[in-house]
């Protein structure tokens, strides 16, 4: 039995049907199955998994274990190329169940991504069902529910039952709205559209992923399946009191966040430490015949002890392996004592000059002091730690940053062996002098430039970073790019890339690519032409299974001598006109009000302010980075704004398509010369703004080589045979016109035809 919905909407399907469908009827699924310590499980499964996978389907185990639970998946590998295995050592196991599940979509080749356990109480003949349900149903999540209509949870005992039941109730009351008609939010047996994920903003921990996707993402169409949960085959539960108090504490995260789910647990556990507290100043006090000043001080050290144990294990558990048990308990117990000596005035003056009870006074000054003792705990005792994120693109280049890069969030990986470029933050000292904006250094020489520097004077505060362009290219920027990841990227990785993807063979030129088939097309234009809205038009026509069309690139598009033409799947950079004009968009009420904002600070309008405080000799990279932390730019990945729409990893170069805005309507082919010349006009125009056109000349040149000219010569040759063409319209309606010369059908209207399954007769219900 099954019951569609779609989060936020009034009204809802309700057909009751047994899904049955042939595996070659249905779309390739990646399914990820998390293990820890599952050995005995592996062959079982997938005995019983691999007969039910479509065709381009894969499997893959991402593992947690110790035991030989890898050298199984590996023997399993070895005899069908549709197994693969990445395996986490201790150390690199963030968010447990749920990390691990991460770590698998990131990977994922497959639209379609299945979750199931290893251990078999989730059926595996329940995947085809999942996809035909999405297929008929038009949803992008299908979740197996234990509590739906026939459902079961035999594989639980009473015991587990009873809190299983609690912890759904918990989670659908802290989330009313966000999952009132979904019945398993804790089922960890799911199959998800991937592209409709923003990977970026999932924060798993425990095994309650699922959860994470639904609130995360409110937009998402949601179906559930009923299902008998089973007996474990083989090995222990990893359920546990730890984990239902991970648990709560990623419920009150979700619904808090982040850092005010900490403090609240922080304050729980000190309300715990005040009642420990007390009772030990009574008794020193009272029974112990001490000033109360000295009952205080040996108080603090028996709350300490105690509130150190649990804020270390409750609140802070994720960053233990920051400093050794001893160090943390030291802090911990130096910040108490710090704290007495703040609150011992205010307990004076409260108990001998206000008059109040001293046991009150205690309560008092400890409530007060307690956002002070949170930020010591926070900065000092369990510090963020700092991560690091790794992109691979198309294994030509490969970054490491302590800064997540959304811009290469298609690009990212695990890990990286010897990146090609890493980013550091660097410290407060900036490399050039204060208060001289725009300062550029180069050493050894401009004429062979490895050391580039750029600093705009403002120390820790502002825009300044410095790049060594000696493979493998190290870059330093300031502190306060941290904070500004889109200027981080822009301003200062991104033309890094260029010329580094030159030395690798590689043109990024600036422009979008679609594809009919194998055959590509660059679109290219000017900054703030219109050329995002002239694609995702394009592509809102192109997203049945029959079409031929599929997206690229955007903005950025990388291409090799021989024509060869990678994706370079950036988000898109919108507008309320584009989002106008493409109606297909699925953003969220706050998104599309945010592009009120969005809209005027990064509009065409806006970036030409931008430029004419650019001639000024004020910092103006500065400007921009503080700009851009306070209002981010409207950047959306393709799937949000073209649900369904086709991709492609890579192509062959066939047509050049130049667009342009003016009073008349042109249309006529271009030599190859002067389609060679716009291009590379294309690429400096983008990055016109500081401090590229400073540094333009020394990046394009690193120790002696001329890039710029390998750049030409790899794009003049991937030209070789492809047809040029300029299109001119006052109207900004290129789409049409690109879409006849392409060869697209953009105007068919029929309904999309979906693959055809069969639905049993005997539960059947007509819908209402």
């Amino acid at each position: 039995m099954m019951k569609t919905h779609q989060q936020g909407s009034a009204t809802a399907t309700e057909p009751a049907a047994v899904l049955e469908a042939p595996p070659a009827a249905l779309p390739p699924v990646s399914v990820i199955v998390p293990t820890r310590n599952e050995a005995d499980n592996i062959e079982p499964l997938l005995a019983r998994l691999l007969p039910q996978l479509p065709p381009g389907s894969e499997v893959i185990f991402v593992d947690d274990s110790d035991d030989d639970t890898p050298q199984h998946v590996t023997a399993q590998a070895a005899r069908d190329g549709r197994i693969r295995l990445i395996h986490r050592p201790p150390g690199t196991r963030d968010g447990g169940l749920g990390g691990a599940v991460l770590a698998g979509l990131r990977t994922a080749q497959c639209e379609w991504v299945g979750v199931m356990d290893a251990d078999l109480q989730h059926p595996p003949e329940l995947v085809p069902r999942f996809l035909a349900a999405a297929q008929l149903y038009g949803v992008d999540l299908v979740v197996g529910s234990r509590y739906r209509d026939d459902g079961q949870a035999r594989g639980l005992h009473v015991f587990r039952l009873a809190l299983s039941r609690a912890s759904t109730t918990i989670a659908r009351l802290t989330f009313p709205l966000r999952l009132r008609s979904v019945t398993d939010p804790m089922s960890g047996f799911f199959v998800v559209r991937r592209e409709r994920l923003q990977i970026e903003t999932l924060r798993p921990r425990g095994f309650k992923i699922l959860l994470e996707i639904l609130v995360r993402h409110p937009q998402l169409r949601v179906s559930e399946v009923s299902y008998i949960f089973g007996h474990r085959h083989a090995g222990q539960s990893k359920a546990n009191l730890r984990e239902g108090f991970r648990y709560l504490g990623h419920l009150a995260t979700l619904r808090l966040g982040e850092e005010r789910a900490r403090f609240a647990g922080f304050a729980a556990v000190g309300a715990t430490g005040l009642v420990v507290n007390t009772l030990a100043l009574l008794g020193l006090v009272e029974l112990g015949q001490l000033h109360y000043l000295i009952g205080a001080a040996g108080a603090t050290l028996v709350s300490s002890f105690w509130n150190y144990a649990l804020t270390d294990r409750f609140v802070f558990p994720d960053r233990r392996s920051g400093r050794r048990w001893a160090t943390r308990l030291s802090l911990f117990t130096a910040a108490n004592i710090v704290g007495l000596l703040v609150r011992g005035p205010l307990l004076v003056l409260l108990t001998s000059y206000v008059g109040i009870y001293y046991l009150l006074s205690n309560i008092i000054s400890l409530g007060a002091l307690a956002i002070l003792r949170f930020g010591m705990a926070t900065a000092w005792i369990w510090p963020t730690q700092r991560r690091t994120y790794a992109y691979d693109l198309h294994s030509l280049l490969r970054v490491q940053s302590p800064v997540r890069l959304p811009e290469l969030e298609r690009f990212r990986v695990e890990t990286v062996e010897q990146p090609d470029i890493t980013i550091e933050v660097g410290g407060r000292r900036s490399p050039g002098p204060i208060g001289r904006f725009g300062w550029v250094d180069v050493a050894p020489s401009t004429e062979q430039p490895r050391r580039i520097r750029y600093d705009d004077g403002l120390g820790p505060f502002g825009f300044w970073f410095e790049a060594d362009l000696a493979e493998p290219i190290r870059i330093t920027v300031s502190p306060a790019l941290r904070h500004s990841p889109h200027v981080l990227y822009t301003n200062v990785l991104e033309p890094i890339l260029r010329w580094t993807s030159a030395r690798h063979g590689y043109a990024l030129v600036h422009a979008a690519c679609i594809s009919k088939g194998d055959r590509a097309t660059l679109v290219t234009a000017r900054t703030d032409t219109g050329k995002t809205t002239t694609i995702l038009r394009l592509l809102q026509r192109q997203r049945r299974s029959s079409d031929q069309g599929a997206f690229l690139a955007d903005d950025l598009t990388l291409v090799r001598a021989d024509g060869l033409v990678l994706s370079y799947p950036k988000p898109l950079t919108i507008s309320r006109h584009t989002v106008a004009a493409v109606r297909t968009a699925q953003l969220t009420l706050g998104q599309r009000l945010a592009l009120f904002v969005q809209s005027r600070i990064h509009s065409r309008s806006g970036r030409r302010f931008a430029m004419l405080l650019a001639s000024t000799r004020l910092p103006v990279a500065t400007i921009n980075l503080y700009m851009q932390w306070l209002v981010p730019p409207p950047k959306y990945h393709i799937e949000q704004l073209i649900p369904h729409v086709q991709r492609r990893a890579s192509a062959r170069l066939a047509h050049v398509i130049v667009i342009e805005r003016g009073p008349d309507e042109a249309a006529r082919p271009l030599d190859l010369d002067e389609a060679l010349e716009i291009l590379l006009a294309n690429g400096d125009d983008a990055y016109g703004f500081p401090p590229y056109p400073a540094l333009r000349d020394y990046l394009s040149r690193p120790l002696g080589k001329d890039l710029s000219s390998v750049e030409r010569q790899t794009l003049a040759s991937a030209l070789q045979g492809t047809t040029c063409q300029l299109f001119r319209r006052p109207q900004l309606d290129w789409w049409r016109t690109i879409a006849s010369w392409v060869g697209f059908e953009a105007f068919r209207t029929e309904p999309e035809v979906l693959i055809p399954f069969t639905v049993s007769p005997t539960e059947q219900r007509i819908a209402r």
